[in-house]
């Protein structure tokens, strides 16, 4: 098949996405205010289903992870900050400030950290999202769902960024536990394919990132992508597959089909998903 056609047929997967999108709206998507809180609409904060990782943009992209100021995403959990006391028990480095632990790449909605929060109340989680209009939509999600249950979601929040490139200015070597990567842009294109999220070179970024016993967790509807993702991570020699009985009792495991507006999708059209969990392996010694 031509590459002009996949490009055709990827055009028009996102312009159904788009269309599904907007009878959702129109049927669920109405409702404003749930018991005195105000919740954001989605149908106001349409994107496109993917954007270039390779364009440029602006971001504010610290030069060391020590330098950005994650106070104003969790304030609750920062001394100093419009919070009066950090809440006790979050995840923090040995007697240091806490530190994000969990990472969505490409979050999306943000229905996977809303459904990870309450699993780990005291384990700071960040969802990466490219899109402006999307990554708004989370942040003002977070703010209804803390307005709405207080001293609930305040260990979760989003950031506007190109994770592709500024991953690894946000994060110190070993600092993250959990890596998402859900259902993610396949780049359909042979001469797109460098702009996937799990490649070879990324995956050095990642297990520099997570600390030995970290967990990376990829899903996708799309065979090719699926086969993609298993065979580059397969290769590498610090990432160890897991069997389905080890994953059994991982609650975020149990989450990555369902949390999602896209995987919630490809249930309601019966759609089939093509799951990848990894551990981080220690370095070899020597």
């Amino acid at each position: 098949m031509s590459t002009n056609i996949l490009g055709r047929i990827d055009e028009l997967g996102a312009r159904i996405d788009d269309l599904e999108k907007q009878i959702e709206d129109m049927v669920q998507g109405s409702v404003e205010e749930e018991d005195g809180v105000k919740h954001p609409r989605k149908r106001l904060y349409r994107a496109r289903a993917h954007s270039n990782p390779l364009n440029d943009a602006n971001f504010d992209v610290p030069t060391h992870p020590d330098e950005y100021d994650w106070s104003a995403h969790y304030p609750s959990h920062f001394p100093g900050s419009k919070a009066e006391q950090p809440k006790e028990g979050t995840v923090t480095a040995s007697g240091g400030p806490p530190e994000v632990r969990f990472v969505d790449v490409g979050c999306g909605f943000g229905g996977l950290l809303v459904k990870l929060a309450p699993l780990y109340p005291d384990t700071l989680m960040l969802g990466m999202e490219l899109r402006d209009k999307v990554s708004e939509y989370v942040k003002e999600r977070v703010l209804a769902l803390r307005r709405e249950n207080p001293g609930q979601y305040d260990n979760i929040s989003c950031l506007r960024t190109n994770a592709q490139k500024y991953l690894v200015h946000h994060f110190r070597k070993g600092q993250l536990t959990k890596l998402f990567f859900l259902f993610p842009d396949p780049h359909f294109k042979a001469s797109t394919h460098r702009r996937r999220i799990i490649s070879t070179a990324q995956l050095a970024d990642y297990a520099y990132l997570l600390a030995p016993g970290g967990m990376l967790y990829t899903i996708t509807d799309v065979p090719e992508l699926g086969a993609w993702m298993r065979e580059k991570t397969d290769a590498h020699p610090l990432f160890e597959r897991l069997s389905d009985k080890e994953l059994e009792s991982d609650p975020a495991a149990c989450l990555l089909a369902s949390a999602t507006e896209e995987g919630q999708k490809v249930a309601r059209n019966s759609g089939q998903t093509w799951r990848s969990i990894y551990r981080r392996l220690p370095a070899p010694e020597g």
